[in-house]
C-alpha cells in the first residue's frame, strides 16, 4: 500500500495491461495498486466493476486501521468500484471481465484459480512429471 499504489512504473504497467486487455488479478491489499490506475476509457480501473479487497472490518480486527496509509475498501468505493465482502477472514473473490480480486489471504487460491482459468494456461503448459521422489538421510559434515 505504501509502494505500488504510488509507483509510476506499476501504474503504467497496469494501465498498459488494461489497454491491451490482459487479465489483472490482486488479493488482499494488492488492489491498492489500482489506486491511480486508469482504464482504457480514462476512468479509474475499478469504476463500475465488482471488486473486493481487505475490508475495513478486517483492518479493524487486525488492529491496523491507524497503520495503513488509506483504507482499501474506501479507496475502491471512492474510485467507483462495486465493492463487496464476505464475513471477516472468509474467502471471497470478485470476477468482473478481465479483473479478478480476492478479499484476504484466504481468497488467494480461489483468486489464482480464476485468473488461471481466465488465461487458460492449461492449453499452454503441459504437466511436468517430476520423476520419483527419493528420500535420503541427512548427513552431517565437519565432524
Amino acid at each position: 500500500m505504501w509502494d505500488l499504489a504510488e509507483d509510476e512504473h506499476a501504474i503504467a504497467l497496469l494501465e498498459d495491461a488494461a489497454r491491451r486487455r490482459i487479465p489483472i488479478g490482486a488479493v488482499c491489499h494488492g488492489p491498492a495498486a489500482f489506486r491511480h490506475v486508469r482504464g482504457a476509457d480514462g476512468e479509474p480501473l475499478v469504476c463500475g466493476k465488482a471488486v473486493t479487497g481487505f475490508s475495513n472490518r478486517e483492518e479493524e480486527a487486525n488492529g491496523t486501521l491507524d497503520v495503513v496509509p488509506f483504507l482499501l475498501e474506501d479507496m475502491l468505493v471512492e474510485s467507483g468500484g462495486l465493492y463487496s465482502s464476505a464475513p471477516d477472514w472468509q474467502p471471497h473473490v470478485e470476477h468482473d471481465g478481465l479483473l479478478i480480486t480476492g478479499q484476504n489471504p484466504a481468497s488467494s487460491e480461489a483468486t489464482a484459480r480464476q485468473l488461471l482459468a481466465l488465461v487458460d494456461v492449461t492449453k499452454v503448459l503441459a504437466p511436468v512429471d517430476p520423476g520419483p521422489i527419493v528420500q535420503t538421510e541427512p548427513t552431517l559434515t565437519g565432524r
